[in-house]
């Protein structure tokens, strides 16, 4: 399997809080691919499992989160060394084991937190696991049930 290597200007789209850098090689030459293609990437030796998308472009982008800028320490206008190859290992979400028992009992919300995609599943596990009291933890999972149920796919933004 291929890897790629190259540097990259991180930057910043236009209509949304997001940064990316654009993959500048041609994604259906080299993956066989059109659409989302799963990546194993590093930025500036932090790994980071993402994906490369099409979005309203002549290329793929593979987009920089908040936090990955963060730990990296860089901004839109700056330039960084990607590496990267496609992830074809299975993105499994490890449930802690007191969200797992709880789904248990509410099949319906289950169904539903399994069509979820990994990384809203990932992110609804960081919401839970990060609480710093046991009372916010269980706050936290209760309302996860709710918003499940509801059909919102990531905590984001929700209140303790």
């Amino acid at each position: 399997m291929r890897t790629f290597s190259f540097e990259a200007e991180i930057k910043k789209h236009p209509k949304l809080n997001a940064a990316f850098v654009e993959f500048p090689y041609d994604v259906e030459k080299e993956f066989g691919k059109k659409g989302q293609i799963k990546v194993l990437a590093t930025f500036d030796r932090l790994e980071y499992r993402g994906s490369m998308v099409k979005m309203e472009s002549d290329c793929h982008w593979i987009g920089l989160t908040q936090e990955v800028r963060k730990k990296i320490n860089k901004e839109p206008g700056d330039i960084i060394k990607v590496t990267l190859k496609e992830d074809i290992e299975p993105r499994v979400v490890e449930l802690p084991s007191d969200l797992k028992e709880l789904l248990e009992q509410f099949p319906e919300a289950k169904a539903i937190y399994e069509k979820l995609s990994y990384t809203h599943k990932k992110e609804y596990v960081r919401w839970i696991t990060e609480a710093k009291k046991a009372e916010t933890r269980e706050n936290r999972l209760q309302k996860t049930i709710e918003l499940l149920l509801k059909g919102t796919r990531t905590p984001d933004n929700q209140k303790k």
